[in-house]
């Protein structure tokens, strides 16, 4: 019980989930510009290959059958859920509870106050390919192929005293049509590094917010500028430059705040190095992670050396003409003159 309070203490400060906005609006704010695009306005391949790998996690409520092969995600759009329809997405559908992402073909990992149990694992689905096509989509159906249970906990944490927050979790069967991501496996990232972010934002599709760098960084987590929300809790933090995950978003400053002039919720905006910063455990204090054997890099194929040309076969040197025997008189000479 003790560890229960806790938790949900801790839970008060950190990305909660999004299914009701009135508790998960408390977290994430707006650094500066907003960076956030959705998947199909990125230019850049690597983010594009990355958010393939990253998925919402949506409760099971939320997912109707359509057909044999479809689901249908249900729910309200963004502006439904009491922020301003002024706000960037406001007209697409708000439904993930948080993110998450692939390590292993059926491993996932996501933020510890996310996944707290195994009734957190059974009550919640997790969907790949939950993205938008334009700013206003509220209404998605999906292949059910894209769409995963949770089989199991592996590990986790939801710790009060070191801040501690990540869970990894087994998938019920093995991803195949997509690639797990590349993580950091020691040492840490530094002050001042490119970061990107990948997830789900108040429970919108996909969206992708780079322009961020690390602003502190201790044995537990990092500190950024990230444009984050709550629904972003258990995103991928990846650096911006190399594409390797550094962390999980977990928790940071208030990103909505009430505008009593339009009666809604607006996104709090501050400038980009104010504020608290946004949270990230570093994705080397997930345990279990150690056993996860990762994909190596393609090497170039080595081309194969230039034959070398045939040389030209040699030709037998002609034989000498044998010489002809001296006589008596040519040899007595050369011997006189000392050539004989």
């Amino acid at each position: 019980m003790e560890k229960k309070l806790l938790s949900l203490l801790l839970m008060s400060t950190v990305l909660s989930s999004t299914g009701s906005f009135a508790s998960s609006a408390q977290i994430k704010v707006i650094y500066g510009a907003d960076n956030r695009v959705d998947v199909d306005e990125s230019t850049n391949p690597m983010y594009l290959r990355l958010a393939e790998s990253t998925a919402a996690m949506i409760p099971n409520g939320r997912i109707k059958e359509h057909n044999n092969m479809q689901v249908e995600l249900v729910g309200r759009t963004l502006s439904e859920n009491g922020m301003c329809e002024s706000e960037r997405f406001s007209g697409q559908l708000a439904v993930a509870n948080c993110s998450g992402f692939l390590v292993a073909p059926n491993k996932l990992v996501t933020a510890g106050h996310c996944i707290q149990d195994a009734s957190d694992c059974a009550n919640s689905s997790w969907v790949f390919d939950y993205k938008a096509d334009s700013e206003v989509q509220s209404e998605f159906i999906v292949d059910k192929s894209v769409v995963y249970k949770c089989s199991s906990i592996i590990s986790q944490s939801l710790e009060h005293s070191t801040q501690n927050d990540y869970a990894l979790i087994e998938l019920d069967r093995e991803v195949t049509d997509r690639s797990p991501l590349k993580f950091r496996t020691a040492g840490k990232p530094q002050v001042g590094d490119p970061l990107v972010v990948i997830g789900h934002p108040s429970g919108l599709p996909t969206k992708i917010a780079d322009g961020a760098n690390v602003r502190s960084v201790n044995d537990v987590f990092l500190t950024s500028n990230l444009d984050t929300y709550g629904g972003n809790s258990g995103s991928a933090v990846f650096n911006a430059d190399t594409g390797i995950v550094e962390g999980i978003l977990v928790r940071g400053e208030q990103d909505y705040v009430y505008d009593s002039a339009q009666g809604c919720r607006a996104s709090n905006m501050v400038a980009d190095d104010k504020g608290r910063g946004e949270d990230v455990t570093l994705i080397t204090q997930v345990e279990g992670l150690e056993e996860i054997q990762q994909p190596e890099e393609p090497t170039e194929p080595q081309q194969p050396e230039e034959p070398t040309q045939p040389t030209e076969p040699t030709q037998p040197e002609e034989p000498s003409e044998p010489e002809e025997p001296l006589s008596f008189w040519e040899w007595l000479l050369r011997w006189l003159s000392g050539q004989a």
